[in-house]
């Protein structure tokens, strides 16, 4: 087959598309792994001990439930929270097919993995099924109680801001520029 034939471009592309998605599933998985692990520490180890000082004031471990959101907006709507976790999983799900740049792929795996680690206390803690409530446990001044996987949303999308402002689309515009001079090539 000739250099730059219509297969060719369409290779680096496919390749780029898996590895960005391998990507966003294995961020995903760590941060789920490391979320769950450390929800699990905080409900065994401070359950209802009293908030644990780690530096000062500044930053406390506090085992709290969440029925809603952060700022306990919607409380009592756990329901609601686990439609919309399921709706982001989804939206990621979709649009990581579509990635070719690896850091997009980063912004969207540390995205996916908190929608799975809240969603997945929305399901198995109580009270029940769909209505359970989200495991926080670590606090700093003036904020609300949080967990690994809000980290793990708030830089995904302070990554993704500033790919965004920076211009970087969600495709890898190399592939283009590779293809197009590989298709001037003499054939």
């Amino acid at each position: 087959m000739p250099l730059g034939g219509p297969h060719h471009r369409a290779y680096p592309e496919k390749v780029q598309r898996r590895s960005a998605v391998l990507t966003v599933l294995l961020i995903a998985a760590v941060v789920v792994l490391v979320d769950q692990l450390t929800k699990a520490w905080a409900i065994s180890s401070l359950g209802d001990a009293p908030p644990v000082e780690v530096v000062g004031r500044w930053l406390r471990w506090v085992y709290v439930t969440n029925s809603g959101a952060a700022f306990s907006l919607g409380n009592g709507n756990a329901w609601l929270f686990t439609l919309i976790a399921a709706g982001l999983i989804a939206a990621v799900l979709f649009f990581m097919t579509r990635v070719t740049n690896v850091w997009w792929a980063v912004s969207l795996g540390m995205i996916l993995g908190r929608g799975l680690g809240n969603f997945i206390d929305r399901m198995v803690r109580e009270p029940g099924i769909g209505r359970g409530h989200v495991v926080d446990f670590i606090a700093v001044p003036n904020w609300p109680v949080f967990n690994v996987a809000d980290m793990a949303v708030v830089g995904g999308a302070a990554l993704a801001m500033i790919l965004s402002v920076r211009g970087i689309d969600y495709r890898d515009r190399n592939l283009d520029k590779d293809s197009a001079m590989q298709n001037t090539v003499p054939q």
